[in-house]
């Protein structure tokens, strides 16, 4: 048997016989080549084994490998066949005790998501346009300067109080939840906004603490004020995030949940202003082409009235006219009556004192029709002078008429309503009144 043969015999037993692993030990000769490989050794107080992580799994890891550090490794043992050398083969990366911490962390969040501390029907939603925002941070923390700097750009008059704490380190839960006792005794905030930037798990782990978690639940049940967590970065999780209101995958994500965009506002508002406008003038020109319709179609009185004398004054002059062409055909008649009464001799005495009583009868018989004439004319004056609407108003009575929604004249009790708005014209004027 060849070494080569034995050594590949050897692999393949280890790697058949073996699975993944967690291993713990402190990182010692580590090297990043430039192919992005990692290589290092592994090792407690008694022994060290050399470990290759290749470039597709260390770019999954998030943080860079030093001398000196403990981590947990999930491994399978293995042969590197051209050296003979026993080595594990690393997967993931992580560093000592995050895996404590993350069983810590899931068995905390079954126990409030048993409580319903989760659940959507406690989720209140976020004001649209709040006055005070409180912040719960670090006052050196640059995840704070991030979120100043976006409220100050997209909603300038919000106010914003912050209620400084520790957001890392062994006091820092303690710290966070005196941060939020605070801002929930002094009641004085639309919605509260708890960040920090991101960081390993450990870092965060001060969100994970039961203490925070319960702060957060009595603010919400004695203010109603909603609550926004923005801690870490997108991948990030903690326990704040699931019992707030609602969760930002940064800081500066959840000040921009809680800060309106007044430019884009502005924006709205000047379509909004110009979609009004063009429909009030719609609306308008459509109503000012109705009035203008009726206002065509309507006959006042004095137009009547007017209409009715021209109408007379034609009935006149036609009688007045006609009256002259029969005095004139009468006349004609007489005078060729006269001249051939002239011509013959006999009886001419007798003739002319005929015609003189003809004369007579016939301008006796045109007086008379003219008298008739011209008293079936006054008739007519006083008929038309008598449906004169203000000569019927000057007697005491009044004209009623519809201001609206129609303009029309008002002959019954039974057409008036409640509210109808109407125009009282009188002799000497017109008032307006509306129905009780």
């Amino acid at each position: 048997m060849s070494v080569s043969e034995l050594n590949r015999r050897v692999k393949g037993l280890l790697e058949a016989n073996f699975e993944l692993r967690w291993v713990r030990g402190e990182l010692s000769n580590v090297v990043r080549a430039a192919s992005g490989h990692w290589y290092f050794s592994l090792k407690d107080d008694r022994a060290q084994v050399r470990c290759v992580m290749f470039r597709q799994r260390a770019q999954t890891v998030g943080f860079a490998p030093e001398n000196g550090i403990e981590v947990d490794i999930r491994a399978l043992p293995s042969l590197y066949e051209a050296r003979g050398e026993f080595q594990l083969g690393v997967e993931t990366m992580r560093h000592a005790g995050v895996g404590a911490l993350f069983e810590a962390f899931e068995r905390l969040k079954k126990k409030l998501a048993a409580e319903r501390l989760f659940d959507a029907e406690r989720k209140r939603p976020l004001p649209d346009f709040p006055r005070r925002v409180g912040i719960v941070t670090s006052t050196k923390a640059a995840a704070l300067h991030d979120v100043l700097a976006t409220f100050a750009r997209r909603a300038p008059m919000i106010s914003i109080i912050v209620y400084p704490t520790a957001v890392q380190g062994a006091d820092a839960a303690a710290d966070i939840v005196g941060a939020i006792d605070a801002a929930r005794v002094r009641h004085e905030i639309d919605a509260l906004l708890i960040c920090r930037g991101g960081g390993a798990a450990e870092d965060l782990w001060s969100f994970n603490e039961e203490s925070v978690a319960r702060a957060i639940q009595r603010f919400q049940d004695e203010t109603c004020i909603p609550v926004v967590s923005g801690v870490g970065h997108e991948t990030d999780f903690t326990i704040c995030d699931f019992v707030a209101d609602l969760r930002a995958p940064t800081p500066t994500a959840a000040a921009e949940l809680l800060s309106p965009d007044t430019t884009a506002l502005r924006a709205q508002l000047r379509q909004r202003r110009d979609e009004l406008t063009r429909t009030i003038l719609r609306v308008v020109a459509t109503l000012q082409q109705r009035v203008d319709l009726a206002t065509h179609g309507l006959v006042s009185p004095q137009q009547r009235l007017q209409r009715e004398r021209m109408t007379l004054d034609q009935y006149t002059g036609r009688l007045d006219r006609g009256l002259r062409w029969a005095f004139s055909a009468q006349q004609q008649r007489y005078t060729l009556q006269r001249a051939r009464l002239g011509s013959a001799a006999p009886n001419m005495r007798l003739r002319h004192q005929q015609l003189s009583e003809i004369g007579q009868a016939l301008t006796r018989a045109m007086l008379a029709t003219l008298t008739q004439q011209r008293h079936a004319l006054n008739r007519h004056i006083q008929a038309l002078s008598l449906l004169n609407p203000d000569r019927v108003l000057s007697r005491g009575y009044a004209m009623v008429t519809r201001r609206a929604p129609e303009l029309n004249v008002i002959s019954s009790r039974a057409e008036l309503h409640t509210a109808d708005r109407i125009t009282i014209r009188f002799h000497d004027g017109e008032a307006d009144a509306e129905i009780q």
